[in-house]
């Protein structure tokens, strides 16, 4: 099972009604084919009701566990919501400094 796939797998556990996970990893240096070392997810969950920004983070950290280590999971970028807050916004990620770069 690919780092994505256990990545949703875990997150599932918040009980999401909407889960978006994006592998970015190819925006990154060192990237190769296959690499997974970054990732954005969305999520849209009611669990967040009442939590600070902070605190929903935490609550993702604590779902995805030891995935997120400097050998499998690199950087995880967070959006977090509760459904009256979501959307369908755009949560654009910048562009990394050391990223590939294109000739």
């Amino acid at each position: 099972m690919t780092l994505e796939q256990q990545l949703i797998q875990r997150l599932q556990d918040l009980s999401p009604t909407h889960l978006e996970v994006l592998n970015e990893s190819s925006g990154h240096g060192g990237y190769f084919p296959g690499k997974e070392s970054h990732f954005k997810v969305i999520v849209v969950s009611d669990s967040f009701e009442g939590l600070r920004l902070v605190q929903r983070h935490q609550k993702i950290y604590a779902a995805a566990g030891d995935l997120l280590s400097p050998s499998r999971i690199h950087a995880l970028a967070i959006h977090a919501f509760v459904p009256s807050e979501w959307q369908g916004q755009a949560t654009p990620s910048p562009d990394c400094a050391h990223a590939p770069k294109s000739e």
